[in-house]
């Protein structure tokens, strides 16, 4: 046998990404594209696969390591006829900067106003006293603590200091859920405020009441099923984005009978090359036709500057057995329609199989999530920041429409487009929608 190095492949533009996870140990067989580690950065977690099948002979990392593009992850006793060409790292899960079109109404919850209290230490929970959410209240206390990058986030969203929180996970490493009792615990031992009391501002500072803790099975049978790696990671960035972005949503209908008819006829034109056309495409094409003429729906804040981009690539929300993740396609300006087709399908299938490269879902510009395979009539789709909008799409119905004259049978596709209202007023966001509404009525507008 050879003994051959385990390196970490081009995981796009991620540097120094913490290892959350060591998957296997020496004297672990493994094969080819056995995950063998998971590191989490602020935006995705993913596996690090072998590209080699054989027996570990070391490990050169641990948890809390940082590795990039190139680390040395083990050296592996490789069988024979294995060579050490990197294989390409699979997405086990991502960031869903992209906010899923289902997300529940919790984050909404955490939102609600809450009166202001002075935490007290919280003897149930050792480790470093606490003072307050912020650590502005009490002498610093110098503790490095040893939590992941979306921990940390999800840690400042709260306004919670890390360096006061024990942590649950190995050699004590902090968990969201240890973020989470911190901050019950704290609450619940200041005890209810006096009424009258003013509410805390800030998103940071929201005073977050206690989250109700209730022993269900005494009400009847229950199952306790974790949820998925891809609904944990989300989770935060849902929060953060429904709590911190003023959403205002505005609804709209496009008539596309004409337009349904030209999918079905270019459906049957490629139907031997293998292509399928989708409305995922044509709104693709008409969604960037409309930021191409609105241009501060294809921005970002930062800080007070608006920056406006020149590029157009579009994230879609795409349903997978784990939750929902969106891939981006790039330079979507310069691609037709049957290419967009194409690739959308493609990137969809690898969203299902687990195997998005992080470059695939990152540099999103503005996101369209689709109900449409499914039903309903409008919702309230969460922005992807730093995007300021999002296109929710539900199901098209067959509706009696009056044309001056008569009532005649055209096919309307519901459209719900939420948007950032410290960037986009109403009056914007309304032309923006009747705009992609006329677009997708008559197409040919599209290459104007």
């Amino acid at each position: 046998m050879a003994t051959i190095e385990v390196k970490v492949p081009d995981i796009g533009e991620f540097r120094d990404v913490e290892v959350i996870e060591v998957l296997v140990k020496p004297g672990d067989r493994v094969e080819v594209e056995q995950s063998l580690i998971t590191v989490e950065s602020d935006k995705a977690s993913m596996e690090i696969p072998s590209s080699s099948a054989g027996v570990v002979k070391a490990l050169k990392v641990k948890l809390g390591d940082k590795v990039s593009q190139g680390s040395t992850v083990l050296e592996l006793d490789a069988d024979a006829g294995q060579t050490a060409a990197a294989a390409p790292a699979t997405a086990a899960s991502a960031s869903v900067a992209a906010p899923p079109a289902q997300a529940t109404a919790a984050p909404a919850q955490a939102a609600l106003k809450a009166p202001a209290v002075t935490p007290q230490p919280v003897p149930a929970r050792p480790g470093p006293p606490a003072a307050s959410l912020m650590g502005n209240d009490a002498e610093a206390v110098v503790v490095k603590a040893h939590a992941s990058p979306s921990v940390r986030r999800f840690a400042r969203e709260l306004g919670v200091d890390l360096s006061r929180v024990r942590g649950s996970g190995p050699k004590q490493r902090i968990l969201h859920d240890d973020v989470r009792a911190w901050v019950k615990d704290v609450v619940a031992q200041a005890g209810a405020p006096a009424a009258g009391t003013a509410p805390a501002t800030g998103g940071a500072a929201l005073g977050l009441l206690a989250w109700p803790q209730v022993d269900f099975a005494k009400f009847g049978p229950i199952e306790s099923r974790p949820l998925a790696r891809i609904r944990r990671i989300s989770a935060a960035n849902l929060h953060r984005n429904w709590v911190m972005i003023p959403h205002v949503t505005n609804h709209e209908e496009a008539d596309i009978t004409a337009l349904e008819a030209l999918r079905v006829q270019l459906n049957r034109e490629n139907e031997k090359q293998g292509i399928k056309v989708t409305m995922l495409a044509f709104l693709i094409k008409a969604c960037v036709a409309a930021l191409q003429r609105f241009a501060e729906f294809n921005a970002s804040l930062d800080g007070e500057s608006l920056v406006l981009k020149r590029y157009w690539h579009i994230g879609f929300a795409a349903d997978t057995p784990a939750g929902l993740v969106v891939p981006v396609i790039r330079d979507a300006d310069r691609k037709g329609v049957l290419e967009l087709a194409r690739e959308s399908a493609e990137l969809a299938a690898k969203a299902r199989e687990g195997k998005l490269a992080p470059s695939e879902m990152q540099g999103g510009t503005f996101t369209i999530t689709s109900l449409g395979g499914i039903g309903g009539t409008s919702f309230t789709p969460i922005i992807n920041a730093p995007e300021v909008a999002i296109l929710g799409v539900s199901r098209s119905t067959m509706r009696p429409v009056w044309d001056g004259a008569a009532f005649q049978p055209r096919l309307m596709l519901p459209l719900s487009l939420s948007y950032d209202h410290r960037v986009i007023d109403g009056a914007a966001a309304a032309r923006f929608s009747v705009y992609l509404a006329r677009l997708l009525a008559d197409f040919r507008r599209a290459v104007l």
